[in-house]
C-alpha cells in the first residue's frame, strides 16, 4: 500500500464527504418537494404552475451545469478542498436567500445561484476519496458517500411536508413569521454552513499535492478533454451512462402528478414520490457498490441496473395496478434501479488522470443533472406531438436507456485501476 492511502472506508474524510452529499441532495431536491407551496405563496400557482415549476427547476440545473465546469477546473488548478469550501458557502447562502424571495425573477436567480454552488460538492468529495483510498477499497468509500447522501432527499421530503411545524417552533422562539417552505430553505442553508466547520479537519489529496509541485504539468485544461478525440468520446460516454438516472428522477418522479393522471392513478403527492424514490436510490447505491466489489467490475453492475430500469419504466407507464400504494412501491423500485450513481461517478473519475480528474468528476455528474433541461424540453415537445404524457415519456426514456447502454459498453473497466498518472495535452 502506498504512503497516505487509506483502506478503512469509514474514515473521517468519507464520513464528512457523506454528510456533505447529504446536504447537497437535500438542497437539490427541496425545490421539487415545496414548489407548490412556495409558488402558491408567491401568487404563481395558477394556470402557469407547471411551466413555472419546470422553468425554476431548469434554472437550478443550468446553474449546476455551469458550476460543474467552474468548480471542476478550479479543483484541478487550486485544489479540491478550496472548491469544497467555496461551493458550500455559495449554495448555503443562496438557500437562505431563497426564503426571502417575493417574485418569479428573484426565485429563478436564487435557484440558479444555488445550483451553481451545489455543483462543486459531489465532484470534489468523490475526487478526494478516490485519490486517497487504496485502489481495491475506494469503491466502498464512494458507495458510503452516495448511499448516505441520497437520504438527504428523504430528509428534504420530511422537512418539506412538516415545514409548518418547524416554522412554528422557530417563530415561537425567535418571534419571526416564516412559512413552512421558507423554513425548509433556511434549514438547508443552516446545515450547509454547519458543514463548513466539519470540513476544517479534512486533508488535501496526496496525489494532487504531488502534482501541484510540478509546475510544468497543465492542470484543469479543457483542451485535454476536448482537444483529443479519444478523451472527448470517453468523456461523452461517461455522461451518457447517467442519463437514465435523471430521466427517472426529473421526469417520472418530479412530474409524476401529471403522468399518473393519465395512467389513472389519483392523489399522487410529488414529495412522497421523491421520498420513496430516494430511499430506493440509497438502497440501490448500497447494493451496486457491494456488487461491484464482489464481482470486481463496475460495468457488469451498471448494465444489470440499466436493464432493470427499462423494465420498471415500462411498468410505471403501463401499470398493472392503479392503487396509490403500488405506485409508491414502484417509485421505490425505480429508485433502486437508478442506484448506480456512485458507480457512474466513480467510473468517470477513474477514466482520467490526476491533472484533469477534478474537472471530469465535477462536470460529468453535473452535465447529467443539467441534462434534465433538454430531457424535460424534449418530453414537453413530444407530449404535444403524441398528445400523451405516457408515450412522450416512453420515447424519451427509451432514448436515454439506449444511449446509456452504448456508453457503458464503450468505456473501459476501471476497477482497481491505478489513478496516479497525468493526461498529456
Amino acid at each position: 500500500m502506498k504512503q497516505g492511502e487509506i483502506r478503512n472506508p469509514f474514515n473521517f474524510l468519507v464520513i464528512v464527504a457523506s454528510l456533505g452529499y447529504f446536504v447537497d441532495i437535500y438542497d437539490l431536491i427541496l425545490f421539487n418537494v415545496i414548489k407548490k407551496e412556495s409558488l402558491e405563496a408567491l401568487g404563481l400557482g395558477g394556470g402557469d404552475y407547471e411551466s413555472n415549476e419546470i422553468f425554476l427547476f431548469n434554472c437550478q440545473m443550468i446553474g449546476m451545469l455551469i458550476g460543474g465546469i467552474i468548480w471542476g477546473v478550479m479543483g484541478d488548478k487550486i485544489g479540491r478542498l478550496k472548491v469544497l469550501f467555496g461551493s458550500i458557502l455559495l449554495y448555503s447562502s443562496a438557500n437562505i436567500a431563497n426564503a426571502f424571495t417575493t417574485d418569479l425573477t428573484t426565485y429563478a436567480i436564487v435557484r440558479f445561484l444555488a445550483g451553481l454552488g451545489l455543483a462543486g460538492e459531489l465532484g470534489a468529495g468523490i475526487t478526494l476519496v478516490v485519490e486517497t483510498m487504496h485502489k481495491e477499497f475506494r469503491g466502498y468509500g464512494t458507495m458510503i458517500i452516495v448511499t448516505f447522501g441520497a437520504l438527504g432527499a428523504v430528509f428534504a421530503s420530511i422537512v418539506g411536508k412538516e415545514g409548518a411545524l418547524f416554522a412554528g417552533w422557530f417563530n415561537q422562539i425567535t418571534g419571526a413569521s416564516f412559512a413552512g417552505w421558507q423554513m425548509a430553505y433556511i434549514v438547508g442553508g443552516g446545515l450547509g454552513l454547519l458543514l463548513l466547520f466539519l470540513r476544517i479537519g479534512t486533508i488535501e489529496s496526496g496525489m494532487y499535492k504531488q502534482l501541484e509541485m510540478d509546475k510544468h504539468v497543465s492542470r484543469g485544461d479543457l483542451k485535454i478533454i476536448f482537444g483529443k478525440k479519444e478523451n472527448l468520446l470517453k468523456y461523452l460516454n461517461c455522461i451518457m451512462i447517467g442519463l437514465p438516472i435523471w430521466f427517472i428522477i426529473g421526469v417520472l418522479i418530479a412530474l409524476s402528478v401529471g403522468i399518473t393522471r393519465e395512467t389513472g392513478i389519483e392523489n399522487v403527492v410529488t414529495g412522497t414520490a421523491i421520498m420513496y424514490a430516494y430511499i430506493g436510490l440509497s438502497v440501490g447505491d448500497l447494493l451496486s457498490g457491494l456488487l461491484s466489489q464482489y464481482f470486481r467490475s463496475r460495468k457488469k453492475v451498471v448494465i444489470s441496473y440499466l436493464l432493470s430500469s427499462f423494465v420498471l419504466i415500462l411498468i410505471y407507464l403501463f401499470p398493472f395496478s392503479k392503487s396509490l400504494a403500488s405506485f409508491y412501491l414502484l417509485c421505490f423500485l425505480l429508485g433502486c434501479a437508478t442506484g448506480y450513481w456512485a458507480l457512474f461517478v466513480t467510473i468517470a473519475s477513474e477514466q482520467f488522470g490526476t491533472n484533469i480528474r477534478s474537472t471530469v468528476t465535477n462536470t460529468v455528474p453535473n452535465f447529467v443533472r443539467g441534462s434534465v433541461v433538454p430531457i424535460t424540453l424534449l418530453y414537453k415537445t413530444l407530449e404535444t406531438v403524441f398528445q400523451s404524457r405516457v408515450y412522450s415519456a416512453l420515447a424519451v426514456g427509451t432514448i436515454c436507456i439506449v444511449l446509456a447502454f452504448y456508453a457503458i459498453l464503450s468505456v473501459k473497466e476501471t476497477f482497481s485501476k491505478d489513478l496516479n498518472y497525468i493526461e498529456e495535452c
